[in-house]
């Protein structure tokens, strides 16, 4: 059986949708983990995108991983025109280092209209 991280803290929005629409924070299964969609606020797409990060790397701690475990990511960003340079900004602070194969995507919306970036991530252990 996977270990999963809910996905949020047990009384909040997204501990709520976690439960109500079936999904996790994130997932191990073996030596892999997989990170779901993640957002957070903040009032640039670059605070959005640290932030973001900032829970991949708390939901990989919680499963025996770090960030340098990461091998992959994945960046839906509203407007990439506008946005994506920040994203890419905060994005390469946390990985400057660890390089995993990335990709980006510009969307047209996201689930509410202050949402401006959505990160996941795929780590691998061992």
């Amino acid at each position: 059986m996977p270990d999963r991280v809910p996905a949020g803290p047990p009384g909040t929005p997204a501990a709520d949708w976690g439960e109500r629409f079936g999904y996790s924070r994130a997932v191990r299964a073996g030596s892999q983990i997989e990170v779901a969609g993640t957002t957070a606020p903040g009032e640039s797409a670059f605070e959005q995108a640290r932030a973001a990060l900032a829970k991949i790397e708390a939901a990989l701690n919680e499963l025996g991983a770090s960030l340098d475990d990461v091998v992959r990511t994945r960046m839906f960003v509203l407007d990439v025109e506008a946005n994506g340079p920040d994203v890419l900004r905060a994005h390469g602070e946390v990985f400057a280092d660890i390089k995993p194969a990335s990709a980006m995507y510009g969307v047209t919306g996201m689930l509410t209209p202050e949402m401006l970036v959505e990160i996941e991530a795929t780590a691998v252990v061992g």
